[in-house]
């Protein structure tokens, strides 16, 4: 074991002086030896070396872009090389310099009774791209030194590159999130968790790794967590346009919601009651309907955008969604924005080579600038037109339609809320209802909330007159199925359907139809996009809302009837276990 003792010294700024130490450190440690680094930037001299320690040493290393005056090692063999080299081939650098000593360097080898230690890690800067590599890099190094095996995914201002995958995560005994910004730690529910800041991985990637092992948390595995983690499972299966829109839904709802529900509110005090200006009814409308709504198609592009490039696809979907709503293009047009925003800023990020000290200008300028105005020139002068006579003349036809033709797109809808329970044609249905909202079109959305509630509401009165066809969990879950019927919350019908598919869907999708083609056919229209039974309550909400409740009840009965029908009694003793 030697002691050796070295100074490291970037010439531009101080993160090859901290990535050429850390590598340093972790190298020589690794291969049983003692090192104290000297680190120059331009912020001083930080941890300087004293005389007893240079007295004691074997060797020293000089890592430095710059002239580093060396009369206090005269006495020491000298080994000069520069800072990349440091970082890139330490272990050569290292052999190098303690050939001046005689001394070999002993390969690092794993023992072949252990496997080495699996790591996965996130590195994010909110302020530009440098701080995220060099993170990652001297992450990487570290645990190279160690022998670890580890994969590492970015988050920079360019987007998310080599992200993790399921594998590599349920594979990891540690995960380490270097990151100033918000970092979704979902994906890791079970796992050992060790959360730093990106100038501590850059730093200190050695201290941080110590760390993790004694310090990481193990995340909870909660109901809760359980339950988002299966979302998160199931958004995962989901690829290509079809997971980019429902990005983009996913953030346009809480503002279809808020809007909706603030709009609704204004209706409380009549319905014409938000043209006095100066009044609650007005400034509640003016909240819902002047900015929420009016939002709702920019967030939609923004985030299918988002979806596609990351980072660089938000500004330019922003920018052609509120185009489409000046183009009078609404949804869809929105949709048509996000998408197209999407794949430019892709195609530019990936195109457009710099060299690394110019890629600060990629994400702030470059980007920004050639993305949004080539999504906007498109959107002005191709798209927005064309689709505006689109959406005008479907919204004609929804609002004219006859009763027959009413209630069979009340059935088309209904039974596709039913089908998947929250899934692919699920998500396709209720995002076609809230576009319309945009179009001051409402009856699809109060069909499309009717039906959906249905299904975990004819499960839960199913479970309790005929409690012969259902196991004691299973009616234990009845109760909490109705709760999410009543919030309009689909999904409440899954865990019976998973047990029983041949029978429980049937009875659903046929339950759900029937409710949307009475909504369709008995003229109710709904303004708010969610909130279940509690909407209900809000006067004027609802049009026909005798009618609607009635949809519902029917819609209910009709599930629960073909459920007694279709399921089969279980033995008494399954009926009795718990």
């Amino acid at each position: 074991m030697s002691k050796i003792v070295a100074v490291t010294a970037g010439a531009k700024g101080v993160a090859h002086t901290h990535l050429a130490a850390e590598a340093l450190s972790a190298t020589a440690q690794a291969l049983g030896h003692q090192i104290r680094v000297e680190r120059h930037s331009a912020e001083g001299v930080e941890a300087p070396l004293q005389g007893a320690e240079i007295a004691a040493a074997d060797v020293v290393v000089i890592a430095a872009d710059l002239r580093i005056e060396d009369v206090r090692f005269v006495t020491k063999p000298v080994y000069r090389t520069s800072t990349a080299r440091a970082v890139t081939q330490t272990a050569a650098v290292l052999a190098e310099a303690l050939a001046l000593t005689g001394e070999e360097t002993p390969q690092m080898t794993t023992d072949t009774g252990q496997r080495p230690l699996k790591v996965v890690a996130i590195t994010s800067c909110p302020t530009g791209i440098a701080h995220t590599f060099m993170a990652t890099d001297a992450l990487k190094k570290s645990a190279a030194a160690r022998g670890w095996e580890i994969a590492v995914e970015t988050q920079g201002s360019v987007g998310s590159q080599n992200a993790l995958s399921a594998a590599q995560i349920q594979a990891a005994d540690l995960v380490v999130i270097a990151a100033d910004t918000h970092v979704d730690d979902s994906r890791f529910a079970g796992k050992k968790v060790y959360k730093t800041s990106v100038g501590a991985a850059v730093k200190g990637a050695a201290k941080v790794l110590d760390a993790a092992l004694a310090e990481g948390v193990v995340l909870g595995t909660s109901l809760a967590d359980t339950v988002d983690a299966l979302k998160a499972q199931r958004a995962a299966t989901r690829s290509g346009p079809y997971m980019h829109l429902l990005t983009g839904v996913s953030y346009m709802l809480p503002l279809v919601v808020a809007g909706g529900l603030l709009i609704a509110l204004s209706f409380v005090f009549g319905i014409k009651a938000f043209e006095a200006e100066g009044t609650l009814p007005a400034a509640l409308m003016a909240i819902g309907g002047g900015a929420a709504f009016k939002l709702m198609v920019p967030v939609l592009a923004g985030f299918i955008a988002y979806s596609i490039a990351d980072r660089p696809g938000l500004t330019p979907g922003l920018i052609g969604g509120m185009l489409a709503v000046n183009l009078n293009a609404g949804f869809l047009g929105g949709i048509v924005a996000g998408f197209l925003a999407g794949y430019v800023a892709r195609w530019l990020r990936d195109a457009i080579k710099l060299p690394r000290t110019l890629e600060g200008l990629k994400p702030v300028l470059i980007l920004p600038l050639l993305s949004t105005a080539i999504t906007g020139l498109v959107m002005v002068y191709v798209v927005g037109e064309p689709v505006a006579a689109i959406l005008a003349a479907m919204t004609a036809f929804l609002q004219g339609l006859g009763t027959t033709n009413a209630v069979v797109l009340g059935l088309i809808l209904g039974g596709m809320m039913a089908v998947d329970m929250g899934g692919p044609i699920n998500k396709a249905a209720y995002t076609f209802a809230v576009g319309l909202l945009t179009s001051s079109t409402y009856a699809p959305m109060a069909a499309v909330m009717a039906a959906g509630m249905t299904p975990p509401l004819g499960l839960a009165l199913a479970t309790l007159v005929a409690k012969n066809r259902f196991t004691a969990e299973e009616r234990e879950a009845g109760g909490a199925a109705a709760v999410l019927g009543l919030s309009f919350i689909t999904e409440g019908a899954i865990p019976f359907a998973a047990k029983d598919p041949a029978r429980v869907i049937p009875a659903i999708i046929v339950g759900s139809a029937i409710t949307g083609a009475l909504s369709m056919a008995l003229g109710c229209l709904l303004v708010a996009p969610h909130g279940g039974i509690f909407v209900l309550a809000i006067p004027h909400a609802v049009t026909n809302l005798g009618l609607y409740a009635l949809s519902i009840v029917v819609g209910t009965l009709v599930t629960t009837g073909l459920l007694i029908a279709l399921k089969k009694p279980i033995p008494a003793e399954e009926t009795a276990r718990t």
